[in-house]
Parts: structure tokens; C-alpha cells; sequence
């Protein structure tokens, strides 16, 4: 299995903290959150490649941080740079996730994360439950606070937690279960990628490769037993630092 970490963004709403430096490199409780996710993918013995894509503004940040690795996960994270300069001509994640398939020849099962999500869960329990499924998964929380919902893909789910129904930022969401971008997908899957590019479909947001791929494919939905924050605003960042102090 491969796990690509997705650091390519800009993170224009959190300027200007972030107009110099790159949202996944920011710390929470003394570690940047780049380093909880290594840490939690470090978790699935069967990851043996983990590619951090990022920019050209960011990349060598980036190289910074893979130099303060332990050896064995200098020799497991790879950092790759998809060229753009500024968030106008940035490639979308979707877009970055195929760059990084087509770049490092990805021919296998494959975790995505986003590089700005903190999030409180076990992803080896997330892993097993994509083992027990043996089909692609997204993980949601359940929600009551109906606007952070707003801000979310949600998910409509039958009694297996099969995904029946997605739909992003809805303003009257149709559940509860908010979905947050860690994908886990298989062999098959990776492969579609580029079908779904070469469609013209959207290259920005991941949840719309989701919502493309649950109308031909089925995918199952594993319910966080912990928590996620896609960290957005300066507010929002200074909320969960001072939770997480510790």
C-alpha cells in the first residue's frame, strides 16, 4: 500500500499566516500536524511509501521538515513538487493525486490524506475496517452543530453504511454523517484517477472524485471514532492549538 499526503494547497483563508509558509507545517501541541499524520500512517505495517505532494512555493519547506525524519522515514516519505507558484494555476488535489500516480508509477492500494486535517482518530481501525470491506472506504463523523455540517460533504448511507448519496456544503443537509478527506482506495480504483480527468470532471476538492465514484463503484463509509478538524481560519487554528496545548 502507498499513502499520499495531500500539501499543495495555498491556504488563502488562513493569511497571513499562511502566506509564507504551509498550513500542514504548522504546529498543534509542539508537532506540526504533518508529523501526526506520518505518525498515524506509520501505524499500517502494510504502507510502504508515503509521497507528500506540494508546491513549488512550499517545496522546500517541505525538504526542511523531511530532514528532521528519523532515517527509516527518510527513506519511506518522498516530497514532490507539482511546479505551481500560486493558487490561480494550482492543480486541484484531485489534480495532485494524479500528477503523484503518474510521477511515482502507483500501482497499488493507496490511503489519501489531506495535510491540513487534524484529526483525534485511529486510522489503523479505519484501515482494518477498508480490509473487512475489501472495497474503497471514506471515513464521517456524526454531527449535530448543522453549520459546521454546512461546511462538509455529506453522506447518505444505507444499513451496511454503504455510501448511497453525497452531496458538498449542502444548505440543508440531507444526515448527520459528515465526511472528511482521508480516502482509503483500492488497486482497481487508482486506476480511475485518470479516467475521471480525461472526463473534464472537476480536478479541486477530493469528496468530488468520491461523489464521481460511488455512481459506478461501491464504496462504504467508516464512522470516525474520534474526531477531525479541517483547520480553515486563523480563529479556528488558534482554537484547536490552545485545545491541544497539551
Amino acid at each position: 500500500m502507498k499513502a499520499i499526503i495531500l500539501a499543495a494547497g495555498y491556504a488563502t483563508r488562513l493569511y497571513p499566516v499562511t502566506k509564507h509558509y504551509p498550513k500542514p507545517l504548522l504546529k498543534i501541541g509542539g508537532k506540526t500536524m504533518m508529523d501526526f499524520i506520518t505518525d498515524e500512517i506509520n501505524t499500517i505495517p502494510e504502507v510502504d511509501k508515503i509521497y507528500v505532494v506540494t508546491n513549488n512555493r512550499f517545496y522546500s519547506y517541505f525538504e526542511s521538515w523531511h530532514n528532521t525524519l528519523n532515517d527509516n522515514n527518510k527513506k519511506k516519505v518522498v516530497v514532490l513538487n507539482d511546479g505551481t507558484d500560486a493558487n490561480g494555476v494550482r492543480l486541484g488535489a484531485i489534480g495532485d493525486i494524479l500528477f503523484t500516480i503518474n510521477q511515482c508509477k502507483i500501482d497499488d492500494d493507496l490511503v489519501i490524506i489531506a495535510g491540513d486535517n487534524y484529526f483525534t482518530y485511529p486510522l489503523k481501525e479505519y484501515y482494518d475496517f477498508f480490509k473487512e470491506k475489501n472495497s474503497d472506504c471514506c471515513c464521517a463523523m456524526e454531527i449535530d452543530d448543522i453549520n459546521r455540517l454546512r461546511q462538509l460533504g455529506i453522506a447518505e448511507l444505507d444499513e451496511n453504511n454503504k455510501l448511497l448519496g453525497m452531496e458538498e456544503k449542502p444548505e440543508n443537509p440531507k444526515s448527520n454523517k459528515g465526511v472528511y478527506a482521508t480516502y482509503f482506495y483500492t488497486k482497481d480504483t487508482v486506476k480511475l484517477f485518470d479516467k475521471y480527468i480525461s472526463e473534464g470532471n472537476p480536478p479541486d476538492a477530493p469528496g468530488n472524485f468520491l461523489s464521481w465514484l460511488y455512481k459506478i463503484k461501491d464504496v462504504y463509509t467508516w464512522i470516525m471514532t474520534g474526531d477531525c478538524y479541517d483547520i480553515g481560519t486563523c480563529s479556528e487554528y488558534l482554537k484547536i492549538r490552545k485545545q491541544f496545548a497539551k
